[in-house]
């Protein structure tokens, strides 16, 4: 059984309009909410992550989905079950993590319990107020397909300290262990856009986001490999597949483009089959490329 079945499952059997972005959007309250799960061995190992760190991307992932959506992010909520070989240094240096990262934003509860493994359960609240809101669904033929920052770096980072269980700090493992949300991205397309768009993180790879726009909108989404910002080390199979780089993708009409200050273009949005061009090459289907959570 596939993640995206579960999903769609879920979806049908609720019969919800909210489920399908990154974040639910209740237009009623003027807020979007969204909700991850971190499981030890999983998402992480405390092999190769310090629980400062680990506090600093619990939230900061639930931030990138608030951003995702176009919403100011705001609140969060925070939910630890642990181990009972846990002492009370860890509580203290994740909460400074989690506190580092959120900056601006307030973390306003949670809840904690016992279990055999560290889970930790995020909510992110975002306010809507003077900002368009997105969704996957909004491309549009003639969209440009902009990013934010480079790509790679997370999975290539993830590689490293599996190897060598260094807790030593670069470009790489940074961006796996201590990833940024797109904030200042995510603001200026919102503040400055009249009308819709898509637009979602690229937590679960780039190429994973293009496809569900692609899916979503019912268009070909086309790209240029030679566009997409990377490390010339990263090969172009980790910058489209290889996940967790936190960064955005958005469909966006040109002229909105002289209102942000730092993107990439790398590509388009044109008439044809749900799916991604890449080089030349056309995709229906990348489920066997993507991370899935129950293989």
């Amino acid at each position: 059984m596939k993640e995206k079945e579960f999903i769609n499952i879920i979806k049908n059997t609720l019969n919800s309009k909210y489920i399908g972005d990154d974040c639910a959007y209740l237009e009623d309250l003027g807020i979007v909410i969204t909700q991850d799960n971190l499981v030890e061995n999983i998402h992480f190992s405390m092999k190769y992550t310090t629980p400062y760190q680990l506090g600093w991307k619990s939230v900061m992932v639930n931030i990138s989905d608030v951003c995702a959506s176009g919403a100011k992010p705001k609140y969060l909520t925070i939910a630890l079950s642990l181990p009972k070989s846990i002492d009370t240094k860890f509580i203290e240096e994740f909460y400074k993590g989690a506190k580092d990262a959120s900056k601006d934003l307030k973390i306003v509860g949670g809840d904690i319990t016992s279990a055999d493994k560290i889970f930790i359960s995020v909510t992110a609240v975002g306010e809507t107020k003077n900002r368009k809101i997105s969704s996957r669904s909004n491309a549009k033929v003639g969209y440009k397909i902009i990013v934010s920052g480079e790509h790679g770096n997370s999975a290539t980072g993830l590689k490293i300290l599996q190897k060598t269980f260094s807790s030593e700090i670069n470009k790489f493992t940074k961006a796996h262990l201590m990833p940024d949300a797109q904030r200042k991205f995510s603001e200026e397309i919102a503040e400055n856009i009249t009308c819709d768009y898509a637009m979602m993180d690229t937590s679960d790879g780039l190429g994973d986001a293009l496809m569900q726009i692609a899916q979503a909108s019912g268009k070909t989404i086309k790209v240029n490999t030679n566009d997409i910002p990377h490390d010339k080390t990263v090969n172009i199979e980790t910058v489209l597949f290889g996940g967790e780089d936190y960064q955005l993708v958005a469909a966006v009409p040109s002229d909105i483009l002289d209102k942000i200050t730092n993107y990439s273009i790398i590509g388009q949005v044109v008439e044809g089959e749900c799916g991604i061009l890449i080089d030349g090459k056309f995709y229906s289907n990348i489920d066997d490329k993507i991370f899935n959570h129950f293989e």
